[in-house]
């Protein structure tokens, strides 16, 4: 027989029941709630007259629609409050524990679970929130689910699903200083597009991967939802084992090395066959820009807006037109020529210390950003707000220009006051670049925290690999 992949190994490790179908009744180690798709979820099992299974398997916080400015007058829309207050009672009501709005751990939720240590190697991790790939990045199986799912979770802490095919995503070579996880997994989106992993579960490995920080990581698995992946991982390692030890939720000291012995398992075996084997070098990747409403739709800093005459097949070249339409560009216009309204630094891709230190790297030394409306940097959770500060990140930013928030997911997606006009162009950090994503008639490019630096100060794209 053939070795086993990591997602096979995830997969039978916790697999209940199966049907002759190939539906699967997967056990889940962790279920993160936030305010969005929780509320039904909860009505239910009140209607049902049902508990939650097992409330420590569960937590929440809310950061959809909290506020990121002064937080003492609470939130002041009226649905975004509702929302808030409601996950508030329910988690109350049912015993779950929460990190509040005003609690210091509050924040994204694919910041908090791993920097808590609530995210843990060869757990099946679920959310009501697609981004949930995330978790992956500690060798986990993690992946979004629905509302009537997140009802099932809680009261059977279990899943019906079915396996997903298997791919290999190797990126050999070495990024060039300047060149991100956030280039390389927009990079990885253009060559196999959207729907390219569709299907399949990834595994991103080879030596690139290797050599990415834990938080960079995190942001390759958490745009595998954008490449049409159910969910995306990386194999234990040693950076594994020394991200995790010590943190709250971690095990401690007694179970710590069994728990160590068997986290260091999780990688697929030498012979493990893939359906699909995806091969790039990482030395060929530049700065990367998304110039349409896709995450596909992306060049790298040094090319220009594509001609839709060159497109594939007639669907595509549609959709090129469709796209350049609406964000207001031409044929053949360099991606260094356009510029921007406003930045956003922050959401579940790129709101961790280090890409908070990426963009300070930009800011610092007297530059200021006067060519913009306003730069947003969003810390992903109070914890990350809190080193950033201890590090004098935000004198950083706040000399530059740019405004320094309080964590939540903010201008990822308008459903807060955080929002673009219609119009706006935005370089923005985030996963998704789709028409209205920020906001009505926004115009969202996707790009690393320091593309987006760098276009605050500049404002228009430039190429950081040429700045000092």
């Amino acid at each position: 027989m053939a070795g086993q992949t990591l997602y096979d190994k995830l997969w039978m490790q916790h697999k209940v029941f199966a049907e002759r179908d190939g539906r699967t009744l997967l056990y889940i180690d962790r279920h993160l709630l936030h305010e969005v798709t929780s509320p039904q979820a909860f009505s239910g099992l009140r209607n049902a007259g049902r508990k939650v299974w097992r409330r420590d398997a569960n937590i929440a916080t809310a950061d959809h629609n909290v506020p990121t400015t002064d937080r003492s007058a609470g939130i002041s829309d009226p649905t975004s409050r509702l929302q808030v207050e409601t996950l508030d009672r329910n988690c109350a009501d049912f015993g779950i524990e929460e990190f509040g709005m005003m609690d210091p751990r509050q924040g994204i939720v694919h910041v908090i679970a791993p920097e808590q240590g609530l995210t843990l190697p060869g757990m099946t991790v679920v959310c009501g929130d697609s981004h949930t790939a995330t978790h992956g990045a500690l060798g986990a199986l993690a992946f979004g689910i629905g509302t009537t799912e997140v009802e099932h979770v809680l009261a059977t802490q279990c899943l019906w699903a079915r396996k997903s095919k298997s791919m290999r995503v190797w990126i050999d070579g070495e990024l060039f200083p300047g060149v991100g996880a956030k280039d390389l997994v927009l990079a990885i989106i253009g060559r196999i597009g959207t729907a390219g992993g569709t299907g399949y579960a990834i595994e991103f490995s080879g030596p690139v991967v290797q050599n990415l920080s834990i938080e960079g990581r995190m942001t390759l698995c958490n745009m595998a939802i954008e490449a049409g992946a159910r969910s995306g991982m990386v194999a234990v390692d040693d950076q594994t084992v020394e991200y995790l030890r010590d943190r709250p939720f971690a095990p401690d000291s007694v179970y710590w090395g069994r728990a160590v012995s068997a986290w260091r398992t999780l990688h697929s075996d030498d012979d493990a066959v893939f359906d699909r084997d995806v091969h790039l070098s990482g030395n060929q990747i530049s700065p990367q820009v998304t110039w349409g409403t896709s995450p596909e739709m992306v060049t790298a800093i040094e090319g220009c807006v594509p001609d839709p005459k060159t497109a594939p097949d007639a669907v595509r070249r549609q959709a090129w037109e469709n796209a350049q339409r609406y964000m207001d560009l031409t044929p053949g216009m360099p991606i260094m020529d356009i510029a921007v309204d406003r930045v956003f630094i922050g959401s579940c891709t790129n709101a961790r210390i280090e890409d908070l230190r990426e963009a300070a790297r930009i800011a610092r030394n007297g530059r200021k950003a006067d060519s913009v409306r306003s730069v947003l940097v969003v810390p992903g959770s109070g914890l990350v707000k809190a080193q950033a500060e201890k590090e004098g990140l935000d004198e950083i930013f706040r000399q530059a220009g740019f405004e320094w928030r309080e964590p939540g997911c903010s201008m990822c997606l308008a459903m807060n006051a955080d929002r673009l006009e219609p119009g706006e162009r935005c370089a923005a950090t985030s996963n998704r670049n789709f028409e209205g994503r920020q906001g009505t008639g926004g115009r969202t490019h996707l790009v690393s925290p320091a593309m987006a630096a760098a276009a605050a100060i500049a404002g228009h794209f430039v190429d950081v690999r040429n700045w000092k």
